[in-house]
């Protein structure tokens, strides 16, 4: 199930309107839509833990293994492992879009590469130039 189609199910077995649920959440009404009718995400795991609170789920629920993957990789390694994971995620999206593959094999696929993501990550610290260790520690330190 989409985030889209959760944002709505949930929505509508607790009576509200799209603008109380953006209001109770601290974002835009458009923000919202976007979400619930637009298949767009939020970028800040804040907004999901708002929507979760308001709609009285599990964040868990709301997040998606894509989402999940945005998450983790910008609680790693920063903003810059945020934009490459999103970007990963992009790009494996339009690979799926020819509908040729069942869902355990889009599944299957995603974990295997999100996998690889890290483990190329990790591998390529020790590459890393020594007058930018220093600020990469502090970084993940501050995050």
């Amino acid at each position: 199930m989409q985030l889209s189609e959760k944002l709505l199910q949930l929505r509508k077995k607790k009576g509200l309107s799209q603008r109380e649920v953006a209001e109770a959440a601290g974002i835009t009404r458009r923000a919202y839509i976007g979400y619930e009718a637009e298949g767009k995400h939020p970028k800040a795991r804040s907004t999901y833990e708002n929507l979760a609170f308001v709609l009285g789920c599990d964040l868990e629920f709301l997040l998606d293994e894509n989402a999940q993957f945005v998450i983790k990789a910008s609680d790693q390694y920063g903003l810059r492992g945020k934009q490459q994971a999103e970007q990963l995620v992009e790009q494996l999206s339009g690979l799926f879009a020819s509908g040729e593959l069942s869902d355990a094999d889009k599944d299957a696929v995603m974990i295997s590469l999100q996998r690889a993501y890290f483990i190329s990550k990790e591998i390529n610290k020790k590459y890393t130039p020594k007058k930018y260790k220093k600020s990469a520690d502090s970084e993940d330190a501050a995050d």
